[in-house]
C-alpha cells in the first residue's frame, strides 16, 4: 500500500463499507447423528480496506470460515457482522473466487462477467461499461470474445475475479484461488490481485496454503490450529505496498510463521 493510500485508509476507515467483526463463532457438523466441531470461538475484526491472509493445516475451517462469511452456510452460533449487519445469506455485498475459476465453458470472457450483473435493474449500456471496465481492471482487453477451454489457468482466473468484482462487492473472499496454478503464473496473478486490491480497496480475506504468498499480499495472516479450528496466532505485516519479495522483514516473518504452522501441526499430532 502506497503511504498515501495508507493515510487515507487510515483517516477514513469508519467511513469505508465493508468491517467485519466474527465474535464467538463456531460451527458443527452432524456426521452419522455424532456432532463434529468444526470451528470454535472464532473472534476476529477486519477493518474495512485490509487485506487479511488465513492459513493452517488441512482440516482446521479455513474453507468452512470464508462460506459462513459469504452466506452459503446459515447454521452457527455466535456472530458475524458486515458492517454492523448479521450475515444470514448470500447477498451482493460479498465476493468469493474459488481455486476453480468456475466459468461457464459455453460463454464468452465477456459473458462469464456480465452474468453477475443478470438481476441489476440496470440500463443495458451501463452494465456493458462495467463488464468492460471490470474486463480492463484485470488485463483482459482483447479476449472479451473468447472461451474459457482458449484461456490459460490464469486468464481464467483474472475473469473470474473480474466477475466477483463487477458488483463493487463490500468484501471479497478468495479460497485458494492460485492453488492450481503453476509457480510463475501464481506469482503474477498474486501481483495484480495486489494491484487490484490497491486500486479497488475492497475489503479482501484469502484463504492459502502458500506461506510467502500469506505474507507478501496480507496486512495480517491469521494461524489457524485444526479440529476444532481456532485462532492460534496473528502476524502483523507492517510493510508497504508494493512489497519486495527478497524483503529480509518478509523472510523474518516467514521464520516465524512455518514455526507457528510446524507447532500447530505437532499439537494437533498430539492431541490424536
Amino acid at each position: 500500500m502506497t503511504a498515501l493510500l495508507k493515510e487515507t485508509l487510515v483517516g477514513t476507515e469508519l467511513k469505508l463499507p465493508g468491517a467485519l467483526d466474527i465474535r464467538g463463532l463456531s460451527k458443527e457438523y452432524r456426521i452419522e447423528g455424532k456432532p463434529l466441531p468444526v470451528l470454535e470461538n472464532i473472534n476476529l475484526r477486519v477493518n474495512a480496506g485490509e487485506f487479511v491472509s488465513i492459513v493452517g493445516a488441512s482440516g482446521c475451517g479455513k474453507s468452512s470460515l470464508l462460506r459462513l462469511i459469504v452466506g452459503l452456510e446459515a447454521e452457527y452460533s455466535g456472530d458475524i457482522l458486515l458492517d454492523g449487519q448479521r450475515i444470514e445469506a448470500t447477498s451482493l455485498e460479498r465476493g468469493i473466487v474459488f481455486q476453480d475459476h468456475r466459468l461457464f465453458p459455453w460463454k464468452t470472457v465477456e459473458q462469464n462477467v456480465a452474468l453477475a450483473l443478470k438481476n441489476h435493474k440496470l440500463p443495458a449500456a451501463e452494465k456493458t461499461r462495467l463488464v468492460a471496465e471490470h474486463v480492463k481492471l484485470v488485463n483482459l482487453q482483447g479476449f472479451e470474445q473468447a472461451y474459457p477451454h482458449q484461456l490459460s489457468g490464469g486468464m481464467a482466473q483474472r475473469a473470474a475475479i473480474a466477475r466477483a468484482l463487477i458488483n463493487k462487492p463490500k468484501i471479497l473472499l478468495l479460497d485458494e484461488p492460485f492453488g492450481a496454478l503453476d509457480a510463475l503464473t501464481r506469482i503474477n496473478l498474486q501481483r495484480e490481485l495486489q494491484r487490484i486490491w490497491v486500486q479497488q480497496r475492497s475489503t479482501m480475506i484469502m484463504v492459502t496454503h502458500d506461506v510467502e504468498e500469506a505474507l507478501y499480499l496480507g496486512d495480517r495472516v491469521i494461524v489457524m490450529d485444526a479440529r476444532p479450528g481456532r485462532i492460534r496466532h496473528e502476524i502483523k505485516v507492517d510493510l508497504p505496498h508494493p512489497r519486495d519479495r527478497a524483503s529480509p522483514v518478509l523472510q523474518k516473518l516467514k521464520e516465524q510463521l512455518l514455526s507457528e504452522l510446524i507447532g500447530s501441526d505437532l499439537d494437533a499430532a498430539k492431541a490424536h
